[in-house]
């Protein structure tokens, strides 16, 4: 008899949840404003609204958290921090923040200019916000077979070579940078190949331009070169990982991610004019260079959390936990981009939900009655998220409407999936009753879905 896969950890501790009944979710989610991200915790049962900062740390990053050095200047805690990300990346140069979004902030302060152009395969939130708050514009040129989410491909994150040297070729002046999101969030944590960063990172030496790569799932992006990518298989992570870098002049990291820690990030680069100029904001917005923004016992659970995330073991614990939930909506019948991604499973709302308009929020639709139905909290990544334009101030609506449920790092057990899936079930065989959406009462002129009041139609 063969045996079944079983996680690669024990767990040694715990923290109760409660539920709760149908008429309390109801109106916490009115009190809320039908915007999942204004209810508290402890009103949510299953809670998929991101992976990020909501993973279990393990004994070892939990020993690191108690050595950690506070010194303000030059913490033992930094080295530590610095030599682990040198030797996992292969980049010299490290300036430590508190999380993605700063690291951004950062970069895209001495990189970023009004009227620049970022390509790049489907920005994500925080990304094109900073891009977007610099008067700039970010330019998706992710492959076509990303947006049917009923089509196999293997690496749905590629970024599109032909669209993305149009844009270099027509407007090459005002592109500071290209990004590669690895794995790509807005497609449905899809990752990038090998073959793709090398082909990205010729085009940008013909047309003399930097590779920037928003890290943030880094090692689940390597899992999947491992396991899908030709001449791959004999590879380890970490060898993946190098390679990967290697076609990158910088990279942003949320460390909430892939590090499997509850607060951090850094920024990684080969050049060192380009480290002192980022070292400037670095101090006026995160702090000095050796701590930016963090407690020395962060930076020691980040560098652990690093070595962790790029074992092998680990890694198929974390993705096989997505793909058991993946599988189940499938077998249901239950529309998900597939293939099934990284880091969370993308249920796509436009085939869930056929008669909601697409000006009532489908995904967000979707995303508020799943919680009332099960008390599980997604996320929509959808016309909320995509904001409206810039110049014209209209909505954006993308090709995929997508309520995200992100697994949490070594949090839930598989039975929390079953839960997860009965609710979508039971949605799904009464799909044909639910009409009608959302409408904006109040929204921040950008990103907007964070904040956003909602009213029934």
């Amino acid at each position: 008899m063969e045996l079944p896969f079983a996680e690669s950890y024990r767990i040694k501790m715990v923290e109760p949840i409660r539920r709760s009944t149908r008429a309390e979710r109801e109106q916490w989610l009115k009190d809320a404003n039908y915007n999942l991200f204004n209810l508290k915790s402890e009103y949510v049962f299953v809670d998929l609204l991101t992976d990020s900062g909501t993973g279990a740390m393990s004994d070892r990053q939990w020993s690191e958290m108690m050595l950690g050095d506070e010194s303000y200047a030059g913490a033992s805690s930094f080295h530590k921090f610095q030599n682990a990300i040198r030797e996992i990346t292969g980049f010299e140069y490290v300036l430590p923040t508190h999380q993605g979004r700063a690291a951004e902030n950062v970069l895209f302060s001495v990189l970023i200019k009004e009227g620049d152009i970022v390509p790049g395969n489907s920005h994500f939130d925080t990304t094109k916000g900073h891009i977007e708050y610099r008067k700039a514009k970010a330019v998706d040129c992710t492959i076509d077979e990303a947006f049917d989410t009923t089509l196999i491909h293997a690496f749905k994150g590629n970024v599109d070579l032909s669209k993305l040297e149009k844009v270099l070729r027509e407007s090459g002046n005002k592109i500071p940078f290209i990004i590669i999101t690895i794995t790509c969030n807005s497609s449905g944590g899809q990752p990038v190949s090998l073959e793709n960063m090398k082909a990205v990172r010729q085009l940008a030496n013909k047309y003399g331009k930097r590779v920037v790569m928003d890290s943030a799932r880094f090692a689940e992006n390597a899992y999947f070169i491992k396991l899908r990518e030709e001449g791959c298989q004999h590879k380890s992570i970490k060898e993946i990982v190098r390679e990967m870098f290697s076609y990158a002049d910088a990279i942003t990291m949320s460390a909430k991610k892939d590090a499997i820690v509850n607060i951090g990030g850094f920024i990684a680069m080969r050049e060192k004019e380009l480290f002192s100029s980022s070292s400037v904001f670095e101090i006026m917005y995160e702090g000095f260079l050796t701590y930016g923004g963090l407690a020395g016992r962060d930076l020691n659970a980040i560098a652990q959390g690093l070595y962790e995330a790029t074992e092998f073991d680990y890694l198929e614990t974390r993705v096989k936990q997505v793909e058991y939930l993946g599988d189940k909506l499938l077998d249901y019948g239950i529309p998900i981009q597939q293939p099934i991604g990284g880091h969370a499973i993308f249920v796509d709302a436009k085939r869930f939900l056929p008669h909601v308009k697409k000006e009532e929020f489908i995904a967000q639709t979707l995303a508020v009655h799943l919680y009332i139905e099960a008390g599980v909290r997604g996320v929509e990544i959808g016309t909320l998220l995509a904001d409206r334009d810039p110049v014209t101030r209209e909505n954006r609506y993308p090709e995929l409407e997508l309520m995200r449920l992100a697994i949490p790092r070594r949090v839930y057990t598989n039975n929390h999936m079953d839960l997860v899936a009965a609710g979508l079930k039971n949605l799904w065989d009464r799909r044909n009753t639910i009409k009608h959406g959302f409408r904006i009462v109040r929204e921040a002129p950008i990103m907007r879905h964070f904040t956003v009041e909602l009213e029934k139609i």
